[in-house]
This record gives structure tokens, sequence and C-alpha cells, in this order.
């Protein structure tokens, strides 16, 4: 058995060093776990992206930051990468693209913690004829030019595929989502709903409820569920935090192996417990391969050329069976 996870936050970067990493907020003071990574690559300083992502320190941030450091590399241009040490931090996270802007980037690639909130700011920098595009959680419609990320929605829906398997068509459900105002957030548990509807109407939805992605809140979250609903079968998780919280919390209540527990992105403890089968299966994401496509896309806008409006970067089922395929076992991070 696992014991209890406890997953912390490392600013670590790729193993290969393409940048010099400088751990300060944009004003230049000490940020902790916020940073700005600039990517020096003998490009031309005058070719600039800034990208503004909704955290920093944990490894999925550090994986999209070293897809779009290859990209930035191989087009020659200079890029910062910086987010917020707390993925709720929504006032850091708009004073960080307004630094960023008075260093007149070419081109802004944000995944925005509250959409609204840098809308306007976005707004005047497309009337300036610079691109936006948005990666992950993307950006508002009307200012993204391109988005690169995962599409949330199918994502949602290829864990209720696998979780209405595991359940033989039949059971009770509970959903710990991580927001409800981060676009991408809301589509992971939109599209879990819509498919469990649509093609298992055997399973019942009992609770959904939010944490933050916060380990405890979580926690406290699954518990809460497994007491209300002694019958629980089974509970989605629609981020990494929001996972390893609600299994602490099953894990507390004397639950797991007893309520199925399925997962979203990947951590060492994640894949520690997956290859346990105390965590039936999880979605995981390819963020280098969103990190490259939302460079090359922005280089692409800058030179004028035309580019998907959505580019879809992919999202994959992982369990015990598959965990170390060829395919799958690159696109899991610690």
């Amino acid at each position: 058995m696992l014991s209890t996870l406890l997953v912390g936050c490392s600013s670590g970067g790729s193993t290969e060093e393409t940048a010099e990493v400088k751990t300060e907020e944009p004003g230049g003071e000490a940020a902790g776990e916020s940073a700005a990574a600039d990517t020096d690559t003998s490009a031309d300083d005058d070719k600039y992206i800034a990208m503004i992502a909704l955290g920093f320190s944990h490894q999925y941030w550090q994986a999209v930051k070293q897809g779009a450091e290859e990209a930035a590399a191989e087009l020659g241009y200079r890029i910062t990468f910086e987010g917020p040490e707390q993925e709720t931090m929504v006032d850091k996270q708009v004073d960080m693209l307004k630094t960023a802007i008075q260093n007149n980037p070419d081109a802004i690639c944000m995944a925005a913690i509250d959409t609204e909130s840098v809308a306007g700011i976005l707004q005047d920098e497309k009337a300036k004829g610079i691109p936006v595009i948005g990666f992950d959680s993307g950006v508002g419609e009307a200012e993204s030019d391109a988005k690169c990320s995962t599409d949330s929605v199918a994502a949602g829906a290829l864990a209720a595929e696998h979780a209405g398997e595991l359940l033989g068509g039949k059971g009770k459900v509970a959903i710990i989502g991580h927001s409800q105002t981060v676009i991408d957030a809301v589509e992971r548990v939109a599209g879990f709903e819509e498919k469990l509807k649509e093609e298992y109407p055997d399973i019942e939805i009992v609770d959904i409820q939010y944490g933050e992605g916060d380990q405890m809140k979580s926690a406290e979250i699954a518990k809460s569920m497994v007491m209300a609903t002694p019958d629980l079968d089974l509970i989605y998780t629609s981020n990494e935090g929001s996972c390893v919280g609600a299994y602490n919390g099953l894990k507390e209540s004397g639950k797991i192996g007893e309520v199925m527990l399925v997962g979203f992105d990947s951590s060492a403890a994640m894949k520690e417990a997956v290859r346990n089968g105390e965590i039936v299966g999880a979605i995981t994401q390819d963020p280098i391969g969103m990190g490259r496509a939302a460079v090359e896309s922005a280089v692409k806008l800058i030179n004028g050329e035309e580019v998907e409006s959505f580019i879809d970067t992919g999202c994959y089922w992982y369990d015990a069976s598959n965990i170390d395929d060829e395919k799958i076992a690159p696109l899991l991070y610690d």
C-alpha cells in the first residue's frame, strides 16, 4: 500500500540546459516559486515572445516551458516563461502580463487564470498588431488568434468512457473539480458529465464539488463524499492536486480499493499509485508538445502566416497496463 501522498512543487527545469532561469518577479524581487525563464539561444534580442502560464513550479509547467524553449531555439527567438506560484493568483498574473508587455514582445502566449481579468489588456495588444496565442487554459475567444491546448471536453469524455467501463455501466460517481472559472477545468468536468449522461444512463453523478486543486481541501471533500454516500463507487478528479488530495482522503477514510479513483495529469506520487492499482487510471496531456505548438504558432503569426484557430495537442488514458508504453511514458511527468 502507498503511504499518504504528499507532492511538493519543484522548480527544476529540463535536463538539458537551454536557458538561464531567473527566479525573480518581473519587478526584480525574489519570487519564491514564481519565476521568469529567459531563453538565451543566440537569437536576435529583438525577436521576443512573452509566455505567461497559470503557474510555474509544477513539473507540468516545466514540461511546457521545455517544449517552448526547444521551439524558440530552433526558430531563433528569445522567450520568457513565467507564472505565479499558485494558480489562483489572478492579480499577480495580471501584473506579470503588464510587465512583459513593457518589454515589447513580438507575440504573447498566455494561459489565463481568469480570462476576463486580462481581456482588455490583450485586446489593446491585438489592436497594435501583436499576435495573442492561448495555451493550456488559453484566453478569451475575442483575444485569441490561436489556441494550443488539449481538447478538454474530449479529455473529460475519455475519462468518463473508461470510468463507465470500469463500473460496468452502472454505479454512483462523484466529481472533485479544481476550478469553476478556468476554462479547461470547467470543460474537463463538463466533458465527463456529458459522456456519462449520453452513454451511461445507469451511472448517477451524486455530487460535484471544487477544491481549487488544493490537496488538503480535496482530501476533505473526498472524505465528506464517502460519508454522505457510503455506497459511492468512483471519484473523478480534474487535476493532479485534486487527485492526490482525493487519494489522501480515501486513504484516511479506509476507502482505497473500495472507491475507485480516476485522475488527471501526473506526478511521481500519482504514477506510483497507478502502478499499485490504487488509482485505477488517469488522463495525461502532452505539455512539451503544447509548449512547442504555442511558440511555433506565434512565429507563424508574426511572419504573417495563417494558423488553425485551435490546435489540439492531444490527451491519453494511462493505467497500470500501459504506463510504461513508449507512447505514454514520455508524456508522464513527476
